[in-house]
């Protein structure tokens, strides 16, 4: 370890390359959970404020969540009780033209994402899932008792179910790669938890990360289900 003098006159050490590539792989991450522990004390020193707005937000955003599943469960079931059986409607071919419009212009920015390799692809996945299944349910649902319901049951099944798991899946998979570079990096090596374990990122990432992985700090063996890959693995 080279010594060093710094402007006020305090020592100071800085690490060699010689002596970082010495260590051990476990030496190196301790080295580098202690120096994200010390960058995150920045985190600190911002108004005690933000931390309270960012709580207000949730709570807000959690009142109003709760407000809109009250005000749909009751819509619900005035529309079960109300609605007609059978309806004839209008606007049909404009209904289905634009969903498919919306849907092809999803899947193309899905294709840009992934070619481009963005982070928005995540975004892009589930909204494509969401459009998909959506696809999926009114074809089978519209077409109940008509001569059409063979084929949207065998779409259904064999195109858009399917797609929109992979869709899902994918979405998960770059999530996941996404948080074990940045814990990595925080200096922090420990298998992925499910993804309802882990906590937002809000205020203080210092403090989520550790939070994130609560067995580094104490020494527990728990593990979720998959391990941070290696960086060759990474291929997405």
């Amino acid at each position: 370890m080279a010594g060093g003098v710094s402007v006020a006159g305090e020592v100071t050490f800085v690490f060699e390359e010689e002596e970082l590539r010495a260590m051990s792989p476990q030496d190196r991450v301790r080295l580098l959970h202690t120096l994200a522990e010390i960058d995150g004390t920045g985190t600190a020193r911002r108004p005690a404020s933000l931390p309270r707005r960012s709580a207000r937000r949730r709570q807000v955003v959690l009142v109003v969540i709760i407000a809109c599943c009250i005000i749909l469960a009751i819509w619900t079931g005035f529309l079960a009780v109300t609605l007609p059986r059978f309806y004839r409607s209008g606007g049909w071919r404009g209904a289905w033209v634009g969903f498919d419009i919306v849907l092809l212009a999803t899947l193309s920015a899905t294709g840009w994402a992934a070619w481009r390799g963005r982070q928005v692809l995540i975004i892009c996945l589930i909204v494509l899932a969401t459009l998909l299944l959506c696809d999926a349910w009114f074809d089978v649902v519209l077409d109940l008792r008509t001569p059409g319901i063979q084929l949207s049951l065998l779409t259904a099944v064999a195109v858009e179910l399917p797609l929109a798991g992979l869709a899902i899946a994918g979405a998960r998979r770059l999530l996941r790669l996404t948080i074990a570079m940045v814990t990595e990096r925080q200096g922090q090596q420990a298998p992925v938890p499910p993804l309802w374990r882990i906590p937002l990122f809000g205020d203080s990432p210092s403090d989520n990360f550790r939070d994130m992985f609560p067995q580094i700090r104490h020494g527990s063996g728990e593990a979720g289900d998959r391990p941070i890959p290696e960086p060759a693995e990474r291929d997405g």
